[in-house]
């Protein structure tokens, strides 16, 4: 009996074998290769609703800020009211931390814990965030302040950088928004933002104060969610194009221009309205960091979701178009 039972099972076998030889066979005939399981990198987080990425590159390591998408699955519009921080040291294993920055850490602020980025200077770490102002209309921009990138943040000045009623080019309460800032190579620290109108002015050392007048500049169906960095000898400016949202880029051999316009780099996220990018070098590599719609069942554009995928530069140093992927970051 028992001989019979292994002599049946290995005919089961080979005939086995056999039948996936042949699909292998039939599938190459017509040019398809059998179908491994998906690698799905993408999200990076997919335990929590994630929006607004931004990304710190420190000593070793990657920090991700974000903000927590909290909207219930029947509230179509943002509830944020926290940011989130995790760290990488290869960009395919992310560490969550504990909450570093609530909205509450703002006395003067009253909800909304919109777009931010962190920067380091001389061992600090300043994080310049977006809020809705609790006494001046609209939103504001302020900035927190910690030892160490994952926080705690406390907030550096008592008050907001930036309130709605010192940009007037706009008639709306959510143009500033959305900072993003840059250390030049002579030291000098910038701060740009905006919805609608591109602003930017210089800050000073202290990075809690403006340093002069603040400026606008000029770009092709400029919506929001300016990011600045520098690649190389290029600035780029790269933002948020028409609503929805795709992100289109600026380059300059100048912080302060003049930008010369290249095109898109990113088209809409999909399942979201709003897209918003960060880009950054990392151990010799490139990325690319946004959010989508794509955790299902309930992802949208009040429930988003971070994702990473390279970022390729021309020789001309133009960037190619990031194509956003399932796998995401494999190695």
């Amino acid at each position: 009996m028992k001989n019979t039972i292994i002599t049946v099972s290995l005919l089961a076998l080979v005939s086995s074998s056999k039948t996936m030889a042949q699909d292998a066979v039939s599938a190459s005939a017509k040019g398809k290769k059998p179908n491994p399981t998906t690698l799905i990198n993408n999200p990076i987080i997919k335990d929590k609703y994630t929006g607004d990425p931004a990304a710190l590159v420190y000593k070793d390591k990657v920090y991700l800020y974000a903000g927590h998408d909290e909207a219930p699955n029947d509230f179509n519009f943002y509830k944020m009211n926290e940011w989130l921080v995790y760290s990488t040291s290869d960009m395919v294993h992310w560490q969550e931390h504990p909450v570093p920055l609530k909205v509450t850490d703002f006395a003067w602020a009253k909800a909304d814990a919109w777009a931010a980025q962190v920067i380091e200077r001389n061992g600090k770490f300043y994080w310049y965030i977006t809020v809705e102002h609790e006494t001046i209309n609209g939103k504001a921009i302020g900035v927190a302040v910690s030892d160490s990138p994952t926080g705690p943040f406390k907030d550096a000045l008592g008050k907001a950088l930036v309130t709605n009623d010192m940009t007037t080019q706009t008639n709306i309460s959510w143009d500033d928004i959305d900072p993003t800032v840059l250390i030049n190579d002579d030291g000098q620290a910038y701060l740009f933002w905006g919805n609608t109108v591109c602003h930017y002015a210089k800050l000073k050392a202290n990075m809690t104060e403006l340093d002069g007048p603040i400026q606008t500049i000029t770009l092709p169906n400029y919506t929001e969610a300016p990011w600045i960095h520098k690649h190389n000898n290029w600035y780029y400016l790269s933002y948020a194009y028409q609503f929805p949202e795709k992100i289109a880029y600026a380059m300059s051999k100048s912080i302060n221009g003049p930008w010369e316009y290249k095109g898109i780099l990113n088209e809409l996220a999909g399942n979201s309205n709003t897209n918003h990018q960060a880009i950054i070098d990392f151990k010799g590599k490139s990325y690319f960091i946004y959010h989508n719609g794509a955790t299902q069942p309930n992802g949208g554009s009040f429930r988003r979701s971070v994702c990473v995928d390279r970022l390729y530069y021309n020789k001309d140093g133009s960037m190619k178009r990031v194509i956003m992927t399932t796998e995401g970051i494999t190695k």
